[in-house]
């Protein structure tokens, strides 16, 4: 190739790049209102990214893996956690986690109602947001001490749960514990993001470890307020409807409302409630 062919051949090179680059720009803004819900941009919405700013959230956490990367990502943070247990969060942090233990930082910062509810709004638009997988690594924690948002003592590694032994194929595709185990660590949001199998293990949710006790002895208490009559029915109650026995003054709820999502019996079939029951019902 002499000098000549070589210009022409930069030249074409560099014209077909910057073609490829000028579709491919109009074709992503093209799709952006469609991938962000740009239609969901409500003045809440607008309001809470305003508020994301001016506590200048971003010095800590990340959204779409953007950010300080010293605290967690929240951009699934709405859809792990739910609207009630973000705003009791938001409103005062110290009441989630004891900071001598789970040496947590996260500041009180003095919001008002109004902006807790939108930067909530702000936040559950941002998870609702197509990010295409990213990042890879959302807000699921498991194991450990961890304070509520995902963060351990410092130096501590996360304890994982000891998985269930491995079965055959054929087994766990017909066994309904196997299966019950799946639907723990797969649902959406999956109950890892909020629960540990670990025992004293606290996050967002109680720790699991021992609850088909726990279940079996608030059903039998003399305070339990709902309408299940033994532990597998209490589990079952807990998972479609975890607002219909609260425990006053614990973390987990406000005001006789559960932070816990109210729509697994939505989210999950019939089968699938009855395998993560049968999964939970092994911890005694």
């Amino acid at each position: 190739m002499n000098k000549r062919q070589a210009r022409l051949f930069a030249i074409g090179s560099t014209v077909v790049a910057a073609l490829a680059f000028l579709g491919l720009t109009i074709d992503s803004h093209r799709q952006f209102p469609k991938l962000t819900n740009a239609q969901n941009i409500t003045v809440a919405v607008t309001h809470g990214k305003d508020v994301w700013h001016k506590n200048n959230c971003i010095n800590c956490h990340t959204l779409f893996g953007e950010g300080a990367y010293y605290a967690p990502d929240l951009t699934k943070i709405a859809q792990h956690r739910g609207a009630a247990y973000l705003h009791a969060y938001l409103k005062d942090p110290s009441k989630f986690y004891d900071e001598q233990r789970h040496r947590r930082l996260m500041p009180k910062q003095d919001m008002t109602d109004v902006e807790i509810a939108d930067l909530v709004s702000f936040l559950d638009w941002v998870s609702k947001v197509d990010n295409q997988g990213w990042p890879p690594r959302p807000i699921l924690v498991t194991g450990a001490v961890i304070g509520p948002m995902g963060a351990r003592p410092a130096g501590q590694a996360a304890a994982v749960p000891a998985p269930l032994p491995r079965l055959a194929p054929a087994v766990v595709d017909k066994d309904p514990i196997a299966l019950g185990e799946a639907v723990f660590r797969t649902s959406a949001p999956a109950c890892t993001a909020c629960h540990s199998l670990v025992p004293g293990a606290q996050m967002a949710g109680p720790s699991l470890a021992g609850v088909a006790t726990r279940a079996q002895q608030t059903v039998g208490s003399a305070g339990y307020k709902g309408q299940a009559k033994d532990a597998a029915a209490y589990l079952r109650e807990s998972i479609v409807q975890p607002s219909a026995h609260t425990v006053a003054g614990a973390m987990y709820s406000a005001s006789g409302v559960s932070f816990m999502p109210a729509t697994y019996d939505k989210d999950l079939t019939p089968d699938q409630i009855a395998q993560l029951v049968a999964y939970l019902a092994t911890f005694k």
